[in-house]
């Protein structure tokens, strides 16, 4: 998933300008992520290319979707890949950092993919370090973030990697926060998970659900699990 532009089924994700490029994470996420008619406002953490916030568009048709970006180019690429999609007038974008940033209202839905490695090395890139690491954004920023612009029944969806996932959990237990929900991203089957996506709120629940995607099997083909969640979206499934 590396060239200049990724083309779905509905829409086209431009991002030769982004540092992170749309990856098969992500968009199992905007997939995955529940996202009911009945959600009217979503904030889009970390925008990068804006693929999350239009998978949501896709997916919800009447929600309407702030997405924050801080770096200027991928907030300029996103706001190119919401003019030439269909649900434009839907989507907004932020170019703030979401740490300082106001918001006005409040959300039902808060969904982001961070940067999420922590001690890993950086690279020469410094603005794909950024877009890959905590170094702007730490865990409990994002939390902080979360906190700010949730609503009070509302919930947050997180993408992280496992390890991390880990550290997350502890500061959302830390501060009386519930994971209701966990998908475990499996790459192939009857390896570990790499990735974890949760489904996290304030408000106590007695839901504690755990399941597993696999994405590839034996021969390297997408599972039915995998190609029945990303078919509304791929071209090829």
């Amino acid at each position: 998933m590396s060239n200049s532009y990724f083309q779905f089924k509905q829409f086209r994700v431009d991002q030769e300008h982004c540092a992170m490029k749309v990856s098969t994470d992500a968009c199992i996420q905007g997939a995955w992520t529940p996202v009911s008619s009945e959600i009217k406002n979503i904030l889009d953490i970390g925008a990068g290319t804006g693929l999350l916030s239009l998978m949501m568009a896709q997916r919800n048709k009447t929600a309407h979707i702030d997405a924050i970006e801080l770096d200027t180019n991928s907030a300029r690429q996103a706001q190119q890949n919401f003019e030439q999609s269909e649900w434009g007038k839907r989507l907004n974008i932020i170019e703030a950092d979401v740490r300082q940033y106001k918001f006005e209202k409040k959300y039902d839905l808060v969904i982001c993919n961070p940067p999420f490695f922590v001690n890993s090395l950086l690279g020469n890139n410094e603005k794909r370090n950024v877009a890959k690491h905590t170094i702007n954004l730490l865990f409990k920023d994002l939390f902080h973030a979360i906190v700010q612009s949730l609503s009070p029944t509302g919930y947050a969806s997180v993408l992280l990697p496992a390890m991390e996932h880990k550290e997350w959990s502890k500061l959302l237990e830390a501060n009386n926060w519930q994971i209701f929900h966990e998908l475990n991203i499996v790459p192939r089957v009857k390896e570990k998970p790499n990735r974890v996506i949760s489904l996290c709120s304030s408000s106590p629940t007695n839901m504690e659900l755990t399941e597993d995607l696999i994405i590839r099997n034996s021969t390297n083909e997408y599972t039915p699990e995998f190609t029945h969640l990303l078919k509304p979206f791929y071209l090829k499934l």
